[in-house]
């Protein structure tokens, strides 16, 4: 059992290299947990997993042949659309894959695999995120860090569109528990909203941070314009 073990351990930190793909990439990163780490946890805290990224395809050399001879009179513009196109298609396909095998790719991981910078990938992120209705899952989107709400609006959206929760955790590469987590906080920021509570106050109840509550907040002004209304007429009505 003990030479099985180290067997297992020895494939998965040093997989062979000649069984893999052409343009595959052995990469170690952080492994995929249903639990959120606590706050002031230390990177070397994680735990690691190794995967096998397609960072290149054979399809990918193809296209870039292809796109030569098509765009090799065009204008900057067209040539920077194609390009940013191909990152985010890259981007996509090597996050989705470690997420597969177990692991969760950073934002500073994907710069340094496709090489672009933090910045880059940041755009990029939105851009997929504002064509997509899926999540990638990324360490930062899967662990909750940041103070963008981009997971939240998606699960949101679709809950108000009245998709099940398991159909919300599977497109948004979600467990079913943290999907069910935030649509309750959405509820109950709601139910708050729509007896007159203010910030303060709605930050009080819940025990979520400021930042937070007005996430949800400006998720239900989105869906229910009346309460938004309804929130001006009482600051104005303050005023």
């Amino acid at each position: 059992m003990i030479a099985d073990d180290i067997q297992s351990l020895h494939r998965e930190f040093y997989p062979e290299v000649e069984r893999e793909r052409f343009g595959h990439i052995i990469w170690r990163t952080t492994k995929a947990t249903k639990h959120k780490p606590s706050y002031g946890t230390k990177l070397e805290d994680y735990e690691v997993q190794t995967v096998v990224l397609p960072l290149i395809t054979e399809e990918d050399i193809e296209n870039r042949i292809k796109s030569f001879y098509s765009y090799a009179d065009s204008d900057g513009r067209v040539n920077y659309q194609k390009q940013q196109e191909r990152d985010i298609e890259v981007m996509a396909r090597i996050v989705k894959s470690a997420a597969e095998q177990g692991g969760w790719l950073s934002g500073a991981e994907i710069s340094v695999l496709i090489n672009r910078s933090l910045t880059t990938i940041a755009r990029y992120m939105t851009k997929y995120h504002e064509t997509h209705q899926d999540i990638l899952p990324t360490k930062g989107m899967m662990l909750d860090q940041g103070s963008k709400p981009t997971h939240k609006a998606s699960i949101i959206d679709l809950y108000e569109q009245g998709y099940p929760e398991p159909d919300i955790a599977r497109l948004t590469n979600h467990t079913i528990e943290s999907t069910s987590r935030y649509i309750k906080s959405y509820k109950n920021i709601k139910l708050l909203m729509e007896k007159s509570f203010n910030l303060i106050n709605m930050v009080r109840i819940t025990g979520m941070g400021r930042s937070t509550v007005i996430q949800y907040r400006d998720l239900v002004c989105r869906y229910h314009s009346s309460l938004k209304e309804k929130g001006l007429e009482k600051e104005e009505g303050k005023s």
